[in-house]
């Protein structure tokens, strides 16, 4: 009896570490003992794994065994080291070999069944990136595990079956019934390439050409936007729109995107990557951990990580809590939300299109003249006072909308589909995308003021309105900027090699909820 290795995958955030797992057995009276920074479900392994091999028929040895997890530094957590531990005890003990080069992802049932784990998808990329190729999952998170390109996967349903293709004595073996190996070949093929998912339509809008105009901006530039506006005039299904307008993503967003939603608790395994931008509509109740990420231990990605690279909807926006509005000013700004806890940090990404939307008031009828509304002057303020001038200067479009007037209701011709409207954002961002490569940048909502100023700069007479509202204080230098972004969009849109005043004419009165410069 000796030594056995074999390697597992600690996820942190995204992040994931190459575990190395080494099992010594040792001359003493039995034991276990785990050493490495384990926490307390990872601690449970060591029962775990004893009814497992046990009623697999590979019991595990009745001298001490010590596991240790390399790094011992980095904290550990998670039942997914399950299969590591006893693949590197019966190793240890000459059950089986050749387990040392092996990622092994998979928690353990006592029945020596192979359940599944949240986050593969992360952790064999990271092991991948490492320079390990050879993976072991359970059957269930077999078709998730092989999205990543270059990864040789296998998936088992019970432990029997793993000892036995690694080396084990046949004879005693107890094999679960209908948990074999299963290869790539043994599932349905996944289609990676998406498709754009059918939904909710944007000719299904009556009214709101100015909304509608606002929205297809929004789209082609991946620019914030906010709806004021009283009820029923259609915010919500103008918000619910926007993701079909967006075209599908590539491989590497596709690819961050489904890591991610790889981290939920799910029933089923991904089995194909997300190519659909995301999107994420919280309720208000919801706490700063639900939007932003949190929970005990490593914090988890909230709703602004899983609308990374979608759409992040906050309905009746001024009812969310003052906190966790100001605490999306950091990701809308940085494109990454960065998590302390005491157990660790975690880095999630969140570059998503903020979306608000919002009545006038609280009892939502000071629109016009206001005469119906029952609401107070310090009630009006208190109610938009939520929404701090910090985060609203983040906010690309910030737009009135109007009651549907039942003329508008009537005409349903002539209203453009999501598809038509999705071809001219596509070529939108096909324009900005060519002229931003030299940038490293995407689209025009990622500019940055120095190349705004710079290569980019527009003539004195473009920028006339401009430098007007802000020598007046209507707009910061951010709100500045910010404009610009617009003003190329719009040109974008329209064909124009470059912005002139109508363009930034047109997108400051978007940034000023339609009240002319």
């Amino acid at each position: 009896m000796g030594m056995g290795r074999s390697l597992a995958v600690a996820l942190v955030g995204l992040n994931g570490h190459v575990i190395e797992v080494e099992a010594d057995i040792g001359q003493t009276l039995p034991n276990f003992v785990l050493l490495g920074l384990p926490d307390a479900s990872l601690s449970e392994a060591r029962e775990r794994i004893r009814s497992a091999a046990q009623n697999s028929g590979i019991p595990l040895s009745r001298r001490k065994i010590t596991v240790n997890l390399v790094p011992a530094s980095l904290p550990k957590k998670g039942s997914g080291f399950d299969l590591a531990i006893v693949m590197a005890a019966l190793s240890a003990a000459g059950d089986v070999r050749g387990t040392d080069g092996t990622v092994f992802i998979s928690e353990l049932g006592l029945d020596g069944r192979l359940r599944p784990v949240r986050g593969v998808l992360p952790a064999v990329l990271a092991a991948l990136s490492a320079g390990y190729k050879q993976f072991v999952v359970s059957a269930d998170n077999l078709s998730e595990a092989r999205l990543v390109t270059g990864a040789e996967v296998r998936g088992y349903g019970c432990l029997a079956q793993v000892a036995l293709d690694f080396g084990a004595d046949p004879k005693d073996l107890v094999m679960m019934d209908g948990a074999g190996l299963h290869s790539a070949e043994d599932t349905a093929p996944v289609d990676s390439a998406g498709s754009t998912q059918a939904g909710a339509d944007l000719s299904e809008v009556a009214g709101q050409p100015v909304a509608k105009l606002a929205l297809e901006i929004a789209a082609a530039g991946g620019h914030h936007l906010m709806m004021v506006g009283p009820p029923g005039s259609g915010k919500t299904m103008l918000a619910e729109r926007l993701p079909g307008l967006l075209p599908d993503l590539t491989d590497a967003e596709a690819m961050e995107v489904t890591a991610i939603h790889s981290l939920e608790h799910r029933r089923t395994s991904l089995v194909q990557l997300l190519r659909r931008p995301p999107y994420e509509r919280p309720h208000h109740s919801a706490s700063t951990a639900a939007i932003i990420g949190g929970g005990s231990g490593v914090p988890r990605p909230g709703a602004a990580s899983r609308a990374h690279r979608g759409v992040l909807f906050l309905d009746e926006a001024p009812e969310f809590d003052k906190r966790v509005l100001d605490a999306l000013r950091q990701p809308l700004e940085s494109g990454e939300l960065v998590l302390h806890r005491a157990a660790g940090t975690a880095a999630y990404p969140a570059r998503f299109q903020l979306v608000m939307a919002a009545n006038p008031c609280p009892c939502g009828k000071a629109t016009g003249k206001g005469i119906n509304c029952e609401c107070t002057p310090m009630a009006r303020r208190r109610y938009f006072g939520r929404l701090s001038g910090p985060l609203l200067d983040r906010v690309d479009i910030q737009l009135h909308v109007n009651k549907v007037q039942l003329e508008q209701l009537a005409d349903s011709g002539g209203r453009e589909s999501s598809a038509q409207v999705a071809q001219r954002v596509l070529l939108a961002r096909d324009i900005a995308g060519e002229r931003l490569k030299p940038w490293g940048l995407n689209h025009n909502a990622d500019l940055t003021g120095t190349v705004l100023r710079g290569p980019l700069r527009l003539g004195g007479h473009d920028t006339a309105l401009l430098d007007k509202a802000m020598a007046t204080g209507v707009l910061s230098l951010r709100g500045y900027d910010r404009v610009l972004r617009l003003a190329w969009t719009v040109a974008d849109l329209q064909g124009h090699e470059r912005p002139g005043s109508e363009e930034v004419g047109l997108a400051l009165t978007l940034r000023q909820r339609g009240v002319g410069p």
